[in-house]
């Protein structure tokens, strides 16, 4: 029996043969070390390379006081405070680093002005739930208690993630709501990673097809949460479709494709806060499949997905 889903854009389509080199439909816990390898962000003096961008590393504590790095990446024409970014990188919670999708933010150092922190939070299965998510947090707090220091406006402050990265994203701004922490002025989720139960529909749409398939997407939660994944102990700043109150969270905006497994829960998290009197604005992009601006950034659909995105954190950013 064929399952019935929304077909891939056409141009995406055609570039879905070369990511599959990359990136393979289906991810069991065996292909761990193989994506940790291909899924390796470049040299970002590479990326940086021709860019007014100044970088440093720092070293900070993360959960438990352990020590984690972060990046701060600075206009270098930029003086006084500016607007900052925490970037928290994609990579389905088991691979990726700090730089990973960096490339699509870095216009938001250099055009937008802003301050970015990009954390290299631990990964699981070797650092399974709370260590990612406790790592973003401290990154988070670290950032805003060293403001001053680090030229970054403290009332323009905003997280900002794709797929994993989103959903500890959503994670990180119901964190700072509930224990009173950083006051961000916005959440980017892209294409979230949200719900480890896996009951939507367009979660049983995509099975060895596309990027991220069902059984990636149980790969990624099983190392996050092992049993705990489905069951009633679930923290809804891991999985934050499990929250219950999405009120007083800043405004957000949240992208997906229509052709993959996070359309529902991104679709289903933005109705979660309009229900609850807050602003989200939703994209759902015909045909495009999981992290099509990664993959495919020169498709007429991932620009105009990149370019909405660009136009909502500028909005976001200004004074």
């Amino acid at each position: 029996m064929t399952t019935a889903r929304p077909d891939f854009d056409p141009e995406l389509k055609a570039g879905l043969a070369v990511v599959g080199g990359v990136f393979p439909p289906t991810i069991t816990p065996d292909l761990i070390a193989f994506m940790r390898r291909s899924y390796a962000s470049p040299p970002i003096e590479d990326t940086l390379r021709g860019r007014p961008i100044a970088r440093h590393e720092e070293t900070i504590a993360g959960h438990g006081g352990d020590p984690i790095t972060v990046s701060v990446l600075r206009p270098t024409a930029a003086s006084g405070p500016r607007p900052g970014v925490l970037f928290v990188h994609s990579g389905g919670l088991m691979f990726g680093d700090r730089f990973s999708g960096a490339d699509l933010v870095l216009d938001w150092v250099d055009r937008l002005g802003a301050v970015l922190v990009a954390v290299e939070y631990r990964l699981a299965p070797e650092f399974p739930d709370p260590y990612p998510r406790e790592d973003v947090y401290a990154a988070c707090e670290w950032a805003a208690t060293h403001a001053e220091r680090l030229g970054i406006r403290r009332d323009r402050f905003l997280v900002a993630g794709a797929s994993s990265g989103g959903g500890l994203a959503a994670g990180l701004a119901l964190a700072a709501r509930d224990r009173g922490g950083p006051r961000l002025c916005g959440q980017v989720l892209d294409y979230p990673m949200l719900d480890d139960r896996g009951t939507t529909p367009s979660t049983g749409q995509f099975d060895g097809v596309g990027v991220w398939d069902r059984v990636s997407n149980e790969t990624g939660w099983t190392a996050l949460l092992g049993a705990a994944r489905g069951g009633p102990d679930v923290s809804p700043y891991a999985a934050p479709a499990r929250a219950t109150d999405l009120g007083r969270l800043p405004p957000a905006f949240i992208d997906v494709g229509a052709a993959e497994i996070f359309r529902d829960e991104a679709i289903a998290y933005a109705d979660g806060i309009w229900a609850a009197g807050g602003d989200a604005e939703l994209h759902v992009w015909s045909g495009g499949f999981h992290a099509f601006d990664i993959f495919a950034p020169h498709t007429v659909l991932a620009r105009g997905m990149i370019g909405t995105r660009d136009a909502w954190v500028e909005k976001v950013l200004a004074d």
